[in-house]
């Protein structure tokens, strides 16, 4: 697996060694990133079931400011950040947190209407990918109820599922407004309305 384009671009990845994980292909994540190119930038991104990180990696070698990984395995998590160091990635851009993807959200949504510290504000970006075999509905109701809390005003968040699992076409304030098709995967895209 290797970084595509950007800062980092041609830099290869550890791979985990003998757990069950469904990394992002490079051509699913090339189209992902031409979508999202507009909205890169100085963005804040979440990598929620981020794996290896490449999709987070991927973000900041294309100009995000900062990304968080979330991921609920302790060794997948130290696998992001040996990927991190081994790109000479600086701490101040990253941040790794070990959490099941919907506890992470019900805490930080939590926060709304209060005064946000470092680290904590929306993303402008949010990146869901869990095994296609998990629960989806659990993460996705936390984004519909705390969309303020997780989403900036424009803010997207992107799910990739299998393509025979539908997704719901709203999620509280959350319109999809996408679906992209790349073998058996699916990119679902939600905003604001």
């Amino acid at each position: 697996m290797r970084v595509i384009a950007g800062q980092y671009r041609g830099r290869v990845l550890k791979n985990p060694q003998g757990l069950q994980t469904r990394p992002t292909s490079d051509r699913l994540r090339e189209t992902l990133f031409n979508v999202l190119a507009p909205r890169l930038n100085g963005a804040r991104f979440l990598d929620l079931c981020a794996g290896t990180g490449a999709v987070g990696i991927e973000a900041l070698s294309r100009g995000a400011a900062f990304v968080t990984f979330v991921d609920r395995v302790h060794k997948m998590c130290g696998l992001v950040e040996e990927n991190l160091d081994l790109l000479g990635v600086p701490e101040e851009l990253t941040e790794v947190v070990k959490s099941d993807a919907a506890e992470y959200l019900r805490r930080t949504g939590r926060n709304e209407g209060q005064e946000w510290r470092a680290g904590t504000e929306p993303w402008d970006v949010a990146y869901f990918d869990p095994p296609y075999s998990s629960d989806y509905l659990s993460v996705l109701k936390e984004f519909g109820a705390h969309t303020a809390a997780l989403l900036r005003e424009g803010g997207v968040l992107v799910v990739e599922h299998h393509h025979k699992n539908p997704l719901p076409e709203t999620l509280g304030r959350l319109r999809r407004w996408r679906v992209l098709k790349q073998g058996d995967s699916a990119l679902s895209f939600y905003e604001a309305a």
